[in-house]
């Protein structure tokens, strides 16, 4: 077993907090993760699996359980049963972008949109990551993951996984369990082959964060190119010389309300509509058809609101920071958190907490984090 002396996990976070926990195993291949779990779930010890340490926001106390480190790699081409299509295996300590460069210097369109987003592959489907109109749930095919019910490794397809606007049925939400405890091995998507020639984009949402007119047409390359240098602006491409990026990315969620809330909210407020559920499909047996059949049930669909803009709207502006605290927002980007240098989890804790209720007495609205929460609470 490659068991390793313990680090910090301050060192191995993005939001650089948390402390040494008891075991750490480094895995650097699909069998020795597969050991290492079942090891350690054997042994019923507490664990954590980590990846790229860009979604998890640790306590300030040492981790008292084993924590997985998933290093795996490696890209496998498949063949799609769609023309014009191909289909790419990734291990799951892969980093992600990494795999979008790698895509898109193959020419292959479908996650170029999320370039610069830290994190590895097998955390992607976990809470559907997405940017500027792109989430994985748009590509994905299936992941292989190990449950830690049945011990048993399988392929699992992507309608299975309860994906969700930053959900999916494997995500630790704040204040509960996943619905489904497992470990992602590998995930596998379906990119279209569409070379390096420009071509118009159909993305609204994305046309309009690069300042693209419908129609206008630009490669993969230039998407990338110009994603990445939008997320620089805003702080959120990690770089040790900024401080800015020394967060867990956006720590907040946009929030999903009823269209009837989003009312009261001021028209300024950038929302965007939600695809409603569709209406299960009707079944009237014949014995019981007496001719009438019930109308269709219409309803508005749900509201994405800019947690961003509440934030702001609040009187919480970019680089706020509580008094004699190391935790402060973004100067770039209203909805960072970050570790201006040596900020404790308690710090970081106090400062969310303190935007939640300036939000929530402005706008009646409670902000829910999206980074998982171990050993801290808001």
């Amino acid at each position: 077993m490659p068991d390793v002396e313990p680090r910090p996990l301050a060192q191995l976070t993005t939001l650089r907090t948390g402390g040494i926990p008891a075991r750490m195993i480094d895995a650097h291949t699909t069998d020795e993760l597969v050991a290492a779990l079942l090891e350690v779930w054997g042994d019923g010890d507490d664990w954590l699996v980590l990846g790229g340490g860009s979604n998890l926001f640790m306590g300030d106390e040492p981790f008292d359980g084993t924590v997985v480190r998933v290093l795996t790699e490696g890209v496998e081409w498949m063949p799609s049963p769609r023309p014009g299509f191909a289909r790419l295996k990734v291990q799951a300590g892969h980093d992600w972008d990494a795999l979008v460069a790698y895509a898109v210097e193959a020419g292959l369109a479908g996650i170029e949109a999320m370039s610069g987003i830290p994190g590895t592959v097998g955390a992607a489907p976990v809470q559907n990551i997405g940017a500027y109109g792109q989430e994985i749930v748009q590509t994905l095919i299936e992941v292989e993951l190990l449950d830690h019910a049945t011990r048993e490794v399988s392929a699992v397809p992507a309608a299975e996984l309860g994906l969700g606007f930053r959900t999916s049925v494997l995500k630790h939400h704040y204040g509960s369990a996943p619905l489904r405890s497992a470990v992602i091995l590998s995930v596998t998507l379906e990119l279209a082959e569409v070379g390096h020639a420009e071509r118009p984009i159909a993305g609204a949402q994305l046309r309009t964060a690069l300042g693209l007119a419908e129609g206008q047409a630009v490669s993969v390359a230039w998407i990338r190119d110009h994603v990445l240098e939008t997320r620089r602006r805003k702080g959120m491409v990690l770089d040790d010389t900024d401080p800015d990026t020394s967060s867990a990315g956006s720590f907040f969620q946009n929030a999903v309300v009823s269209a009837s809330f989003a009312r009261t909210l001021p028209d300024e407020c950038p929302r965007w509509p939600v695809a409603p559920d569709l209406d299960p499909v009707l079944v009237i047996p014949l014995e019981a058809f007496d001719g009438y059949i019930p109308p269709a049930r219409t309803q508005q669909p749900d509201v994405k609101v800019s947690a961003a803009w509440l934030i702001e709207h609040s009187g919480v502006g970019k680089g706020f920071k509580l008094p004699r605290s190391r935790a402060a927002l973004s100067s770039k980007h209203a909805l960072a958190l970050t570790n201006r240098g040596g900020a404790t989890a308690g710090e970081l804790a106090e400062l969310a907490r303190f935007i939640q209720g300036r939000v929530q007495s402005e706008f009646g609205l409670i902000l829910q984090p999206e980074p998982v929460l171990i050993g801290v609470e808001l």
